[in-house]
Order: structure tokens, then sequence, then C-alpha cells
């Protein structure tokens, strides 16, 4: 199972957490939501880089991402958001698969905002022990 990739796989099975897709690009709530709707959105295709992109993915992506956060606003009702690619492991990525986040941020989620996505919001960013406990079956989909 280490050579899986769980967002090629997560698109072939009944994905409850599933919001909308296009073509080209896929958009799930994140397990893990930093917030609530908090969501991912990666390309269909296993590409691991956001500079991998031809043009035309870039614009299908970011109308599937314009829709993602309509339905966002629609359910969650938002302040703000923080969209982010971690590129590369030394950035933090987990899945060598591309994947936006998309965070919804509300007033009042941390203290001081100022700086937005240079920082992160403590205590919520390695989710591998809960990962592990909630869905021992995705071991195999990252590293140790």
């Amino acid at each position: 199972m280490t050579n899986n990739c769980f967002f090629c796989d997560v698109q072939n099975i009944d994905d409850s957490q599933k919001i909308i897709e296009n073509e080209l690009f896929y958009a799930r709530y994140d397990d893990f939501p930093v917030n609530p709707g908090h969501c991912l959105v990666f390309p269909k295709n296993h590409l691991v880089s956001l500079f991998d992109l031809s043009d035309d993915m870039v614009l299908s992506l970011y109308h599937l991402l314009i829709q993602t956060k309509s339905i966002i606003d629609e359910n969650y009702s938002p302040d703000g958001f923080n969209i982010g690619v971690n590129e590369g492991r030394a950035a933090g990525r987990t899945q060598d698969h591309l994947h936006l986040q998309i965070i919804p941020r509300y007033n009042g989620d941390v203290e001081n905002p100022c700086g937005g996505i240079r920082n992160l919001i403590t205590g919520r960013g390695d989710y591998s022990d809960e990962m592990r406990k909630r869905f021992p079956e995705r071991e195999g989909y990252f590293p140790e």
C-alpha cells in the first residue's frame, strides 16, 4: 500500500467528503480541518507540483476554486480565507499529489491573525497520530 496515492484513490470510492468536481479537478472537505469548512482541491490525475500545471489546467483549477469558495461561504459564512500549497516536503507536504488548502478563517479563531499565512494555527498542523487512529486503513498513504 506504500505506493498508493490517497488523492488518486479517494476519487474512486463513495467519498462522503466530496464537494464538487470538474473535468480536471476534485474538491473535498479535509478529514482533519483546521477550521470548519476547510477543503482540499486537487487534480484528478496524479501531479505533484503546482508548477506542473498547464495554463488550461490553472484556469480549470481556478474555476473549481471559486465554486468551492462559494459552497464554503454558503455553508459556513467565514470572515476570510487562507489558501495555500505545501510545495515540497520541506514546506510540509505529506502527500506527493498536488493539493490546495482552502482554509476558512473566522474572526477570533486566533488571538492575532497578523501575518496570515505566515503563521500556522498552533497545534493543528500535525494530524498524523489522529489520522492513524481514525483511519488505520490509510497507513500506507503517509510517510513515517
